[in-house]
């Protein structure tokens, strides 16, 4: 061998990282089915599991902290939350039913707006922050989950599962993503600012409540709706739906999130309409079920690695959580997000187990990761490191008690005798 030339068989830490989170993933899929028949919640097991490879595997290079990369972060969680709430779009067959609704807009419009007010009373008084801060806590953590909140929700395009609760936390979570926004972006000014005054509310509700929803929506659906022309309709005889090729439904996802973050409005909203319109369009077409299964493909491919990274981060963001902050995440999964929801409920025509089971099953993950790395991508954040580690310990410990329960418990509820039928064949709208 020359002299000076690289030993032939040196092991690089780049490939010794993907063999380890490949064998990481594997393992969080594979194992559960020995203790269970049913299909195995993943996500606490892929947290598990990276905290586990990063701590015990040699070799491996450092795990990317969100403290020091925190627009790497972003970029990821960005792509799952989008790719998550095109295919949730997707996978809803009625969409005219104004009884089927009312249980999301009061989750929406009452419940959300609540908790964003309880957590940030909560972080004020409990854990000694700053108003700006608990604002941006409670913005940062009220949305429920599109991406890690697949035991609940709906079944895929044209196989119906449109139960009350099922279409509840869907809907509920296809929407309150990008209806979290404002109240990020009003933490953010707060902050900036040091404090509230009447200019700040009136910049706030004109440009980020009233502008960017309505630009969000109204792209999503002019943007769905031209999606759903050029694959089934334009031109008449050679659609792009013949292709049967699912990237078509990334390429939405990317064309209705750009244009739209292009025109200052909400691409969250954007993405989750374009899918509810789209699904308009020839609704008994099976190509809608191939753009849903190719989305949910990426979504799963992109949450797993991002959960593998969260559990090889949590180590360094222990040392940050104290115990008034872990309260916060305790306090909205067992108790704030439970009995706001359960009483925004109130004379929705849920039973008493649909109501427990949709007030309880509010799962948070990717959509809080998202936020709070742009967060600190466009302000500096005091305490920055306790507000991820707070945000980490909150996903852990939903993703443990939501994600091995809710399986069970959403079927025992979509099952109850005091409930209405769920049909067997949706209704197409």
């Amino acid at each position: 061998m020359a002299a000076g030339s690289k030993a032939m068989f040196g092991f690089e830490p780049y490939h010794i990282l993907l063999a380890a989170v490949g064998v990481a993933i594997i393992a969080a899929y594979w194992l559960p089915r020995f203790l269970s028949g049913r299909e195995p919640a993943a996500s606490a097991l892929l947290v598990l599991l990276g905290m586990a490879t990063f701590a015990f595997v040699p070799g491996l290079p450092p795990a990317l902290s969100p403290l020091t990369s925190p627009r790497i972060w972003e970029f990821f969680a960005e792509l799952c939350v989008i790719i998550g709430l095109f295919g949730t779009g997707l996978r809803i067959d009625r969409v005219l039913d104004r009884e089927q609704w009312r249980p999301t807009l009061r989750l929406l419009l009452i419940a959300m707006p609540l908790t964003i007010a309880a957590l940030t009373l909560f972080g004020w008084f409990a854990a000694g922050m700053t108003l700006a801060g608990g604002l941006l806590l409670g913005a940062i953590l009220s949305p429920t989950d599109p991406v890690l909140a697949g035991d609940v929700q709906v079944g895929p395009p044209l196989e119906g599962g449109e139960h009350p609760v099922r279409y509840a936390l869907t809907t509920e979570a296809g929407l309150n993503d990008g209806l979290a926004f404002p109240f990020v972006h009003l933490g953010i000014l707060v902050a900036a600012a040091g404090g509230i005054s009447a200019g700040l509310i009136g910049h706030w509700l004109w440009l980020d409540v009233a502008y960017r929803i309505a630009v969000g929506a109204g792209c999503g659906f002019g943007i769905g709706w031209l999606a759903g022309m050029i694959m089934f309709d334009w031109p008449g005889d050679n659609p792009l739906s013949q292709t049967r090729s699912g990237v078509i439904a990334f390429a939405s996802v990317l064309a209705t999130y750009g244009l739209t973050e292009v025109l200052e409005g909400y691409g969250f909203i954007a993405v989750f309409v374009a899918g509810l319109v789209l699904r308009r369009e020839e609704t008994e077409d099976r190509f809608h079920r191939q753009l849903h299964d190719f989305s949910e493909s990426l979504e799963h491919t992109l949450t797993a690695i991002l959960l593998v990274a969260l559990g090889a981060a949590l180590p360094g963001l222990w040392p940050y959580l104290d115990w008034s902050h872990a309260l916060i995440g305790l306090a909205l999964i067992f108790l704030i997000r439970p009995l706001l929801a359960w009483g925004s409920l109130h004379k929705t025509g849920l039973s008493k187990r649909e109501r427990i089971v949709t007030a309880f099953y509010g799962v948070r993950g990717i959509g809080s990761v998202y936020y709070l790395a742009y967060a600190s991508h466009h302000i500096e954040l005091v305490n920055e490191e306790t507000l991820w580690a707070t945000v980490a310990f909150t996903i852990v410990v939903s993703t443990v008690v939501h994600g091995l329960t809710a399986g069970i418990a959403v079927e025992q509820a979509t099952q109850d005798p005091e409930a209405r039928p769920d049909p067997a064949a949706p209704q197409k709208s």
